[in-house]
């Protein structure tokens, strides 16, 4: 028996007060019609119609199983109405962890024109560098860097692949002289990120080589907005995606060094708990940030 039906033909044929009209009205046979009622009866271990054979009335279990059944199929219709309208229109509150950078950098003078095109979507977007955990906080999505993913349980749509540039303020490279090759960085000032895949070991990539330079370092700080002022303020080198001194690199700010040497690169993702029954607000962010990030053309 298949219950929602059943619940159907039994208001029907109640509401019709014929078992022939409710079958014409749901596309049932009379037959058929008899058969779901006989089973719901069963199911329930109570008579549902008294029956003549002129007449099929409700009853007093009857009556009192229908004001139920009627108030549990409109609610499941209303259900219905409101789920096709969240389909059609994103709506309700979207909670997003981000990057401070990464946000900063090439979602933040974007949100508002997000937000224009779905004036029924409200966003909570909490920017931290910590790798949160999206189900027990409670998060609709997260934007993460990472060298690879660890947890396999999440959805994650590649966002953009950010390269990593060795750089330094001129005013320190005049001062302590630039490095030669990966290991030099021993003897050198390093600003280390410290939520970063790579924090503790930097590896460099040159004509099949291979070097991995142990980062020692007196600035250890879980922000690469902070690592980016301390290079600026001539403190030392620090290993950072590419992007975010790109301005630093053009106006001299800051000068990349070992650029004959490949090193890391670190992949953007979006990450969320399921990709079944995508909820229409998770649907249009995640078009927002591929708009986004296909325009900056990392």
């Amino acid at each position: 028996m298949d219950l929602h039906i059943a619940l159907r033909v039994f208001r029907e044929a109640a509401e019709q007060d014929s078992f022939a009209e409710a079958g014409r009205r749901i596309g049932l046979s009379p037959a058929a019609v008899s058969k779901n009622i006989a089973e719901l009866e069963a199911h329930l271990g109570t008579r549902l119609f008294h029956r003549t054979t002129r007449s099929k009335t409700l009853t007093e279990e009857g009556r009192i199983y229908l004001e139920h059944v009627a108030r549990s199929l409109d609610a499941l219709a209303d259900a219905d109405e409101a789920l096709g309208l969240a389909r059609a229109d994103p709506g309700g509150v979207l909670r997003v962890s981000a990057p401070v950078t990464v946000t900063m950098t090439w979602l933040s003078t974007r949100i508002p024109d997000f937000l224009a095109r779905h004036p029924g979507l409200h966003l909570d977007l909490r920017l931290d560098d910590r790798r949160v955990d999206l189900v027990r906080e409670g998060y609709d999505l997260a934007i993460r860097g990472s060298d690879h993913l660890e947890d396999t349980s999440l959805v994650a749509r590649r966002l953009a692949e950010m390269p990593h540039v060795l750089c330094a303020a001129p005013a320190y490279l005049r001062s302590r002289g630039a490095p030669a090759s990966p290991a030099a960085l021993k003897t050198h000032e390093c600003v280390r990120f410290s939520l970063s895949g790579h924090a503790d070991t930097w590896t460099f990539r040159k004509d099949g080589r291979i070097e991995r330079v142990t980062v020692q370092s007196r600035y250890s700080v879980s922000s690469s907005l902070a690592v980016c002022d301390a290079l600026r303020a001539g403190f030392g080198l620090s290993l950072v995606p590419r992007p975010y001194v790109e301005r630093d690199l053009r106006e001299s700010r800051l000068q990349a060094v070992l650029e004959d040497w490949s090193t890391v690169t670190t992949t953007l993702y979006a990450v969320y708990p399921s990709r079944r029954h995508l909820a229409p607000k998770i649907r249009a962010f995640l078009e927002f940030l591929a708009e986004t990030f296909e325009a900056t053309k990392i």
